[in-house]
């Protein structure tokens, strides 16, 4: 198996690790929609605003900008 296989699913892991940790294991919801709106919440505040170490301490949303940025350049 490819090595960025094993790759991609340790990077899924620890977010959705993250996500149990930071949501889903410290609130109650009291009805599907709350959920939803909660998700929805920190998957912004995720992609926005936290820095992540192994892309240089850029928010996700920066990393998939200057990604993309480069592709159309290309």
């Amino acid at each position: 198996m490819h090595w960025r296989v094993w790759e991609g699913n340790g990077i899924a892991e620890r977010i959705i690790r993250t996500l149990k940790e930071q949501l889903l294991w410290v609130r109650i919801f009291q009805t599907v929609e709350d959920l939803r709106h909660a998700l929805h919440e920190w998957l912004t505040l995720y992609n926005e605003h936290w820095l992540i170490e192994r892309h240089g301490h850029r928010s996700p949303t920066h990393v998939r900008r200057d990604w993309l940025a480069k592709q159309a350049a290309a």
